[in-house]
Parts: structure tokens; C-alpha cells; sequence
């Protein structure tokens, strides 16, 4: 009865975010839900044989009310000031909340913005700091007032723009409103649902950026964590070339910039983009290596082990919000394998996604990674298990049983996501998984030396780095492969949001019909 009550919770609150998601739901469908929890309480009062049905209806229902008044708490409403300005150029001064997202052609600043600056102070790039005075003239405040504001923005700049994480800086650009796009085949990406998961509401473009009075506000620990990524990346520098180093960095710490656009798609039509940013799935394959390496030791210091390997990735990847629930849900997938207690690793796996929700809501429907992570962990608990047991004829040496069954559980459970994300079904997509990742741990493992190398002993750090050099161009190598292989990768346009949902009813439809089959079987 508490089983099902926790996930009426869970699954109420969600089904209430979600639906507040795509539709304006206010405080009378909220009411309206209580009431009819309180008429199902009320029966249940009166009907004893329908009693725990009608209780654990009622409670989903408040939890589906809590839901949609959770959801409309978060929902961003611009500042007037800035809303005002629209399609104008402005200046604006406030602190960078994130680490600057470095791209091929940009800089992409999270900003968080408290003061609108008026009059005509100008705004020299620090792209252009120690350059002689330019169009836009020498800082300063002079002569400018300022209004305080409290916004989000996404302040887009040219890519050789000096800026870190913590800093008060000062922007000028045009202010504009993010904007919808379409992402191939018909689909519509929600860019400014995306950007408001982060706080931001509105963007900057063309924006040249000076620092401001004020200094560094940054965490402490999130700023050293920072550093610590920086350094590892650094070291990487010394040591490896490209491509191998963007892949090394990659696979480690999530760095962005990774592979450029033309190999990132080419990991993308074989299925490989996962392994090319920092996720569960990474961190869950060094921990299983840790637990292996460590099996004959007590189980509560290798769940310790596991738990400090997560923690450390999280914080080398600078404590982002993506890397702390990536790190959340490997530990939940390898606690769960290595204990073989299921539903006990899917109540936490619940608990945390709850968790999440509760504290961001909009990562429910419009982050892509929040919902490959946890459908990637389900898939390991889940259905990693039977393809285990049906893939007994694959040798257990080097772990290729148990990649290739994690490889199976994980990508089916994330197809139907990626299919109505981007439309590309890899038909390559095991081979080339199976081939790649059994080189991640031990290349993950020769990236981290390679690194250190290039930090200390710079003159002979290719020499030590070239173990990592021959992982890595292994797994590219792997990539292109299959990339050029004739039909590697198959665009379906018409798989829909009904195509997607009605595939997940199918598929955990039967789960439940294979854990009933085998439970008969058991008790007979």
C-alpha cells in the first residue's frame, strides 16, 4: 500500500507538471481535482471493499493538483523594463551565472541581469580589451542611470570574448525574445521553454561585453570545480591532438566543444552522440569498472566508492545541473545491478525525478537530457536483466556480456525519445555501441593520465598520452566507420508525439507481461 501511495505521489505530481506544460491549467483545475479527491475519499469512507483503490485515486489527484500549481509558480514573467525594449539595443549589467558556453562561431553567456543602464554610456568587447578605443568608445559610467531589473538572459557574444563564471560584467546588445525553431522533418523546438528551465527569458544578440564594478560573485566551490575542469581540459591540450583531445575531454568532463559540428554529427547517425558529452551513462561505465574491480570488498564500501566517483564527476564538470542528474542517476542504475534489488532502485530512480521536478519543473517536458537519463536508468534496471539472461552465449570476458545487455536495455529504452526528437534511427547503433564502449573506461582512464601529464611533465606528456591517443582514435575511427556505411543512419519524419507515447505503452506493457509470466513460472 506505501509502494503505491509513494508513486501516486510521484506520478500524480508529474502528470500535473506535464500537463500544465502544454496547457494554460489555473487554480480552478487544481480546486476542481481536490474536490473530486475529497468525493473519492468520501466513497472510500463508505465503500470498504474499494477503500485503498479510492484512497490512492485521491491522493494522485492532489498530487496532480500540486502538479499544476507547482508548474504555474515557475512560469516566467518578463520584466516590463526589458519588455518594453524590445528589438532595441540595450545596456544591461548583471553577473554570469554559468560557465560561458564556448561555441564554433559565439560565446553564449548566462546572465543574470539587476540593472538596466540608460543615457549613453558605452561599451567597449573584452574580446577587445587591451585593443585601443573602437566605435564604441572608452567604458564608462559617466553620465548614465541605472533601473533595477531581475532577468534572465542568454547574452550572445563574439567567441573570443573574455569572460568566466561569477563575473559582473556589463553588455550591449539587442534584446529579443527566443524564439521557436524548426528542427528538421516538421518538428518545432520549444527554444524559450528550454532557456526558461535555466531562468532566462530573453537573449541578447550581437552583444559586445565589458566588465563591470563589482568584482567576482561567483560559489566558491562551484567556481574551484570550474577550475578543476579547466585544468583537466588544459592538460589535454598539451597532450593530445585533435580530434582525440576534444573526444578525450568529451568523455571526461562533458566539454562542449568536443568533436565540431561535422564529427558530432557523425557520432549522431551512428548513435555514438551520447558517449561524445558527459553522461549517466559514462559515469555508470567507470563505476561498474570501480565495482568489478572491487567485488570481493564489503558491499557498503563499494556503494561508497561508487557514490564518491559520481560525486567527483559532478563536480569536475563544474556542478551543472546536468552533470549533478547524471551523477544521481548512475549511482541509482549500478546500486540497483550490483544489488539486484529493482523496485528498490525504481522508488529512489522515482524519488529523485520527483525531486528534480519539484525543484525545476520545467526539466519534465523540456529537457531532452533530464528525460534520456532517466529513461536510460530505467532501461538499465528494467530490461538490462532480460537481455542479460537471453544473452548468456556471449562470452563474460572483458565484460562484453554485460555491455552488450546495458547497451541493449538502455538503447531501447531510449529510442522512442530520440525518434520523435530528431527522427534519425541509427541502424548501426549496437555494433557501433558495442565496438566503442568497450574502449571508454580504459580510454576515460588514459584521458585522465594524458591530462596530468600535460599539466606537469609537458615535454614527454605525448609520449605518456599515447595510450589515450590510440583509444580515442580508436573510437573515432569506429564512428566513421559506421557513418560511411551505405543507410547508416534512417530519417522517419511522420513518428509523432501519439507514435512515441503509444511505443512506451507497448513496450512496459510488456514488461509487466514478462515479469508476470516469469513470477507464474517461479511459483509453479
Amino acid at each position: 500500500m506505501r509502494t503505491r501511495l509513494l508513486f501516486a505521489v510521484i506520478f500524480g505530481f508529474l502528470a500535473g507538471v506535464f500537463a500544465r506544460s502544454f496547457f494554460p491549467l489555473g487554480y480552478s483545475v487544481a480546486g476542481f481535482a481536490v474536490l473530486i479527491a475529497a468525493v473519492a475519499c468520501a466513497f472510500a469512507y463508505l465503500d470498504e471493499q474499494k477503500r485503498k483503490s479510492l484512497i490512492i485515486f485521491a491522493v494522485a489527484l492532489v498530487a496532480f493538483a500540486g502538479g499544476v500549481l507547482r508548474m504555474n509558480s515557475v512560469v516566467l514573467v518578463g520584466d516590463p523594463e526589458l519588455t518594453s525594449r524590445l528589438n532595441k539595443e540595450i545596456i544591461l549589467e548583471g553577473m554570469v551565472s554559468e560557465e560561458p558556453d564556448v561555441r564554433e562561431s559565439n560565446i553564449r553567456i548566462s546572465l543574470k541581469a539587476d540593472k538596466l543602464v540608460l543615457g549613453t554610456s558605452p561599451v567597449r568587447s573584452l574580446a577587445h580589451a587591451s585593443a585601443p578605443e573602437g566605435p564604441l568608445g572608452q567604458a564608462t559610467s559617466n553620465g548614465a542611470s541605472t533601473i533595477p531589473i531581475s532577468a534572465g538572459l542568454l547574452v550572445v557574444a563574439p567567441q573570443d570574448t573574455s569572460v568566466k563564471y561569477g563575473d559582473r560584467v556589463r553588455a550591449k546588445g539587442v534584446l529579443r525574445l527566443p524564439q521557436a525553431f524548426d528542427s528538421g522533418e516538421g518538428r518545432q523546438f520549444n527554444y524559450p521553454a528550454y532557456l526558461a528551465k535555466d531562468g532566462i527569458g530573453y537573449e541578447l544578440a550581437f552583444a559586445h561585453v565589458e566588465s563591470a564594478e563589482g568584482g567576482n560573485e561567483a560559489n566558491i566551490l562551484k567556481s574551484g570545480a570550474i577550475w578543476i575542469k579547466q585544468q583537466f581540459l588544459r592538460g589535454l591540450e598539451n597532450s593530445l591532438p585533435e580530434p582525440a583531445g576534444g573526444l578525450g575531454g568529451g568523455i571526461t568532463v562533458g566539454a562542449k566543444r568536443g568533436l565540431g559540428k561535422d564529427l558530432s554529427d557523425i557520432f549522431i547517425s551512428v548513435g555514438l552522440i551520447h558517449i561524445v558529452v558527459l553522461s549517466g551513462y559514462n559515469i555508470m561505465l567507470v563505476m561498474n569498472g570501480a565495482l568489478r574491480m572491487f567485488s570481493h570488498a564489503p558491499r557498503l564500501f563499494r556503494l561508497f566508492l561508487g557514490a564518491f566517483i559520481a560525486i567527483f564527476f559532478a563536480l569536475m564538470t563544474g556542478g551543472a545541473s546536468s552533470s549533478v542528474r547524471a551523477a544521481a542517476m548512475a549511482v541509482i542504475g549500478v546500486v540497483g545491478r550490483a544489488t539486484g534489488r529493482l523496485y528498490f532502485a525504481s522508488r529512489i530512480l522515482g524519488i529523485v525525478a520527483f525531486g528534480m521536478v519539484v525543484w525545476n519543473p520545467f526539466l519534465l517536458s523540456f529537457d531532452i537530457g533530464f528525460q534520456l537519463s532517466v529513461l536510460a536508468t530505467l532501461g538499465l534496471i528494467w530490461f538490462t536483466p532480460i537481455f542479460s539472461e537471453r544473452l548468456k552465449w556471449i562470452t563474460e570476458k572483458f565484460a562484453l556480456r554485460e555491455i552488450t545487455a546495458s547497451t541493449l536495455g538502455t538503447q531501447f529504452a531510449v529510442l522512442p525519445l530520440l525518434l520523435y526528437q530528431n527522427g534519425q534511427l541509427p541502424l548501426f547503433s549496437l555494433p557501433a555501441n558495442l565496438l566503442a564502449l568497450v574502449a571508454i573506461p580504459p580510454a576515460m582512464a588514459a584521458s585522465a593520465i594524458a591530462s596530468l601529464a600535460g599539466l606537469i611533465a609537458e615535454p614527454v606528456a605525448t609520449i605518456i598520452a599515447f595510450p589515450a591517443y590510440i583509444l580515442l582514435t580508436y573510437i573515432l575511427e569506429v564512428a566513421k566507420f559506421f557513418a560511411s556505411l551505405p543507410f547508416a543512419s534512417v530519417t522517419i519524419g511522420t513518428f509523432s508525439a501519439w507514435w512515441m507515447f503509444g511505443s512506451y505503452a507497448v513496450m512496459f506493457g510488456g514488461l509487466v507481461f514478462i515479469k508476470k509470466v516469469a513470477e507464474r513460472e517461479n511459483s509453479v
